[in-house]
């Protein structure tokens, strides 16, 4: 698909500080597309709460109209600071009073994008909205686009902040829009429930600083490898990991370290993990740091605990781990059903104990390779295909309507 036009809606802003599936598709819709990147607009909570936040001081002087909101980030490529200020209206019990005023935010949202568009010369345009349940749920309606894609990355319904109006809200949003696409099985068969045009897209992940060879081995973790070093990286939740299931694992093989690489959250830092001699924390890392823990692995984990938020959630590191080649031990999940050739899927905590012993028993330069190959098929240029290819299916469906 070449020389569309693209509005991206969504929960985070191209300023935000962690990964985003989002930023990464915008940045590969702009190799051959025109893409508008809409900023979540400034909050009257947000502007209360944070407003000595540089963020925020940059965004109430866009609504001063002391700087420009359209900014170019690369060729075909825009950020659009949202010059409106949006009610700050999730904490309204009562329906009808929140979509009155969720509506009143959608407008002003509207208006600001429109003026953008037509800056930009944009037509005929593709609206794609990240997960965005209320800020967006009105924009195909004000914004008349030729094609409305709802994005589905995660089950946000398992959230308190979406819960209360979103079980309502994103049946209806799925529904209306033209095409749903979702990066897990799981997802795309929610979207099914509402709206039959709902496909898997997959997911795209940087894999080119996890497959460097020859990195050296951080100096907080070289003096454990005298035993196998049994890892984890990324945020340390509990509405994510399994706890008792590590526990578990670091009293029953001694034999093993257990390091983990990662911000805790509160239920981590007061966790008996703390008192077990083979488990170590190493805290939160720089990005560009995180491969060379990895490559110093012999087996990775990823002790997911099954609810509602992570059954359907597509595990990013495990595609990182995978392109460094090492052994994976995870949760069995419906996301992860596709990486079952590749990754040792535990259902219970003594499965772990007996499949991290396989897989390091197991562990050999062709199933390296294997690994190595698969990883590589998630590209963000494979996901944006995917993505291509459900859009192409809607336009051939109209114009044999027509």
């Amino acid at each position: 698909m070449q020389g569309r036009c693209i509005v991206i809606v969504g929960q985070q802003p191209w300023d935000v500080s962690i990964g985003s599936n989002c930023k990464n598709l915008a940045l590969e819709f702009s190799k051959a597309n025109s893409v508008l990147y809409v900023n979540s607009p400034l909050d009257r909570f947000n502007l209360w709460k944070n407003k000595h936040d540089p963020k925020i001081k940059k965004r109430l002087n866009i609504v001063k109209g002391k700087e420009s909101g359209l900014i170019k980030i690369r060729n075909n490529l825009y950020n659009l600071y949202p010059s409106s200020i949006s009610e700050s209206v999730s904490f309204i019990k009562n329906a009808w009073i929140f979509d009155f005023f969720n509506r009143i935010n959608n407008k002003r949202i509207a208006k600001d994008i429109r003026h953008a568009m037509d800056e930009l010369g944009f037509t005929d345009v593709v609206l794609f909205n990240d997960n965005d349940i209320y800020r967006s749920f009105y924009l195909k309606e004000l914004l008349q686009p030729s094609v409305s894609i709802y994005y589905s990355r995660d089950y946000m319904l398992a959230v308190d902040y979406w819960k209360r109006h979103g079980e309502r809200l994103e049946p209806l949003l799925i529904k209306k829009s033209d095409i749903c696409v979702a990066n897990s099985t799981y997802l795309q068969e929610y979207c099914q429930r509402y709206n039959p045009a709902s496909y898997y897209v997959g997911q795209g992940c940087d894999l080119e600083i996890f497959s460097q060879p020859n990195l050296l081995v951080p100096t907080d973790i070289s003096e454990l490898q005298n035993k196998p070093i049994i890892g984890y990286v990324g945020a340390l939740q509990t509405l994510r990991l399994d706890i008792a299931t590590l526990e578990y694992i670091a009293i029953t093989c001694p034999e093993y370290n257990i390091v983990l690489v990662g911000p805790e959250d509160d239920g981590f830092t007061s966790s008996k993990l703390h008192q077990i001699k083979n488990v170590f924390f190493l805290g939160p890392k720089p990005p560009d740091d995180l491969p060379a823990y990895i490559h110093a692995f012999d087996i990775c984990l990823n002790p997911q605990v099954l609810n509602q938020v992570t059954i359907g959630n597509y595990p990013r590191k495990i595609d990182e781990y995978l392109a460094v080649g090492k052994p994976v031990v995870a949760t069995g999940t419906k996301a992860m059903e596709i990486f079952a050739d590749h990754v040792y899927l535990a259902s219970t905590k003594e499965e772990y104990v007996s499949l991290i012993q396989l897989a390091l028993n197991e562990n050999n330069i062709e199933r390296i390779k294997k690994r190595k190959a698969f990883a590589a098929t998630h590209t963000w240029e494979n996901n944006a295909m995917e993505v291509y290819k459900s859009i192409l299916l809607f336009d051939n469906h109209n114009k044999h309507k027509s």
